[in-house]
């Protein structure tokens, strides 16, 4: 590799390709041997939107080209969401520290330094950490995501689906975790078993994986991410109390970084909301917000085929609501081609090359980079840190020509601002009244306990019902049992038509007396 790998005629065309006449987010200054301050590479502003990719092995600059991307926009008035997945990007709300060092570096570029703190806001995951509490309802965080989370297969992914149209058909609310255990436990009772055979393509058993992952996920305290109130997407599109500088809204991830995927698709479930709920606002000199995704490989790790289209549709048609997406992570390949070919600027520092498989995403990343002048086999291999090969899509939507950029050094602070002054401006925030505690609400678990309980009382009824009418009959024999026989009185002789022997002698006589006179 050369010490200067660019013809001056190379040069020139790299200089008129990075000469945008709108505004533009300022990345740094063309290297050829050595940084050209007079050739800047930058990005059009309004471009932001057209999505980007940010690459690079671990220690190569990727958190600070970040963090110069974010002030940058934040100054241009453009909101930014980004996670903050080491705790080093909350700096970018505390001004930088001058040095001799990053003086000398500010000039080589051409930059103008000055120590520039961005306001910014803080937030966690369900109120783990120092920040306003991100939560989402299991409703609306929907059975495709929680199915990611969960590590469910394509059948399980599809009945649990099912699952979610039941609750929404029976008038059940999946708010929390335990509204859809208590759905889950209900389906396989005795009770809802021909209710869960009515759904149709949901066995038992598949109910009994499900509710046992789903306990699996709740024992590692992923309760606390699910509830109301569920968090307003658009509190992200807030600008500063000047009312000129976009508000950063960081995303706390440490005390979470044993649960990656539930973070990774946390964030996708954001960008969801955000294309729910934002309008339409075609192509605008700015955009409404940008969104950086770090740790990107999360995300599409082990996805199925199902959570692969979500994602990709979300980033082909967020565009034209204004939203601009960042992905950052190590390799290129690390994101799924069709997502990768909606990213219109890439930033890629240095590539190591230890394994094959290090071999083989060095290989695919060169050939993704439209043709130029460089060896990037070797230049990826040999970028000094914070150095980066950039193309951006320029105010055309044409890439533009590929540069070996040295990156300009961000205003902000690149020490983590204090953990004093984080709790302090989370304290001060308009936001923590609104969604600081869990609001308790009527869900699944609560009508389906009250449902049991009227069952309950009604077949305690039923029974003591029954009883009662028992002991009723029962009372009726013993009655019977206990009452005197009545005395019979003697038949009488019935009369007849002939009189009895002794009367007849009687009658005799008297008739022979009145015949023949009788004697005294």
């Amino acid at each position: 590799m050369t010490d200067r790998p660019l013809t001056d005629g190379a040069v020139t065309v790299i200089r008129a390709g990075y000469g945008f006449d709108a505004p533009a987010i300022e990345l740094g200054a063309l290297v050829n041997g050595a940084a050209m301050a007079d050739v800047p590479i930058r990005i059009p502003l309004a471009m932001m939107n057209r999505h980007g990719l940010v690459a690079g092995a671990t220690g190569t600059g990727k958190t600070k080209t970040l963090q110069l991307l974010a002030e940058q926009l934040s100054t241009a008035g453009v909101p930014v969401f980004a996670a903050d997945i080491k705790g080093d990007l909350s700096g970018i709300a505390s001004p930088g520290v001058s040095s001799a060092a990053l003086l000398e570096r500010a000039s080589s570029v051409g930059q103008h330094w000055t120590a520039t703190g961005s306001p910014t806001e803080y937030f966690t995951l369900g109120g783990l950490g120092t920040g306003i509490p991100i939560r989402a309802t299991v409703r609306g965080f929907g059975p495709l995501l929680l199915s990611k989370v969960l590590g469910l297969n394509a059948t399980q992914e599809s009945s649990l689906g099912l699952v979610f149209h039941y609750a929404e058909a029976a008038g059940l609310p999946l708010v929390g975790l335990d509204d859809l255990r208590a759905v889950l436990m209900h389906l396989i009772s005795e009770q809802g078993k021909a209710e869960l055979t009515e759904l149709g393509g949901l066995s038992r058993a598949t109910t009994a994986v499900i509710l046992r992952e789903l306990v699996g996920f709740s024992d590692q305290g992923a309760d606390v991410f699910f509830g109301e109130p569920a968090i307003d997407v658009r509190t992200f599109l807030r600008t500063a109390p000047d009312g000129v500088r976009g508000m950063v809204s960081l995303l706390e991830v440490p005390s979470v970084q044993d649960k990656p995927e539930l973070f990774s698709t946390f964030l996708m479930w954001l960008l969801r909301e955000l294309y729910a709920v934002l309008p339409e606002v075609g192509d605008a000199d700015k955009p409404e917000l940008v969104f950086f995704f770090d740790e990107a490989h999360l995300l599409f790790a082990g996805a199925s085929k199902d959570f692969l289209q979500i994602v990709t549709q979300t980033v082909r048609l967020i565009r034209s609501k204004g939203v601009g997406i960042f992905f950052v992570t190590q390799t290129p390949k690390d994101v799924p081609g069709d997502v990768l070919a909606q990213l219109g600027s890439r930033v890629q520092h240095q590539l190591r090359t230890h394994t094959p498989d290090d071999a083989r995403a060095l290989k695919a990343t060169v050939s993704t980079y439209p043709v130029s002048a460089y060896d990037l086999a070797q230049v990826l291999q040999n970028l000094p840190t914070g150095e980066a090969i950039v193309t951006v899509m320029n105010e055309k939507g044409a890439p533009s020509p590929v540069a070996w950029t040295r990156m300009r050094v961000p205003q902000s602070s690149m020490s983590p601002t204090s953990p004093d002054a984080r709790a302090a401006a989370v304290s001060a925030s308009p936001l923590l009244a609104e969604f600081d505690r869990p609001v308790p609400s009527t869900s699944a678990r609560d009508i389906l306990a009250q449902r049991e309980a009227a069952a309950e009382a009604a077949a305690r009824a039923a029974a003591d019902q029954g009883a009662e009418k028992g002991r009723t009959e029962k009372r009726r024999t013993d009655e019977r049992g206990t009452e005197k026989p009545r005395t019979e009185k003697p038949e009488r002789p019935r009369r007849t038509g002939r009189a009895s022997p002794r009367r007849s002698d009687t009658i005799a006589r008297r008739i022979i007396g009145k015949l023949f006179g009788s004697t005294r």
